[in-house]
């Protein structure tokens, strides 16, 4: 099998949630499959491992998982880009428009110490509308780093949100 058809066996869809008309791509099934989610950081590390990466930024919550999972297979150092008010130390913020509102991302100011022109992988599990991926982009440029490649589990092309983005885009599943 190869990556796309592991990944689509390995992902429930679940209908009406959060509510009507939604089809929800639950990852949940993904990671409790062992041999799924080896597969897919196998495939990743392959991917990058000759990029030159830095660093991995994934965006809370569940681009922690995947991007710590992927750092560690690089070898690489791993940066969490979280909401607002939930890191310890010195942040830079972002703030990126909702339906009804706005939200704010944050990176410590230091995320990317100790590395000249850091060279970052942006990484989430999902990207629909684009502004949390855009805000987190923005904040990986703030930092002094250079976004590589944002890459998104699953991509929900309809929406348009890999076009707000101004690095190049990888997403294994388009729907």
């Amino acid at each position: 099998m190869d990556i796309k058809e592991i990944l689509n066996n390995s992902i429930r869809t679940v209908p009406d949630f959060p509510q009507k008309g939604i089809m929800f791509k639950d990852i949940t099934t993904l990671l409790n499959d062992s041999k799924a989610f080896k597969s897919l950081i196998e495939f990743l590390k392959v991917r990058y491992e000759n990029k030159n990466i830095d660093f991995v930024a994934g965006i809370e919550s569940r681009g922690f998982i995947f991007g710590s999972a992927l750092s560690y297979a690089l070898n690489v150092g791993f940066v969490p880009v979280r909401k607002k008010g939930k890191l310890p130390y010195t942040t830079i913020a972002e703030k990126y428009a909702l339906e009804y509102g706005f939200d704010e991302v944050e990176i410590h100011i230091d995320a990317f110490r100790d590395v000249k022109n850091p060279k970052v992988l942006l990484i989430d599990d999902l990207i629909a509308t684009g502004g949390t991926a855009k805000a987190a982009e923005s904040l990986i440029k703030k930092a002094g780093a250079e976004v590589v490649e944002s890459c998104f589990i699953i991509e929900l092309e309809f929406l348009e949100g890999a076009k707000k983005l101004q690095s190049p885009i990888f997403s294994i599943l388009k729907d």
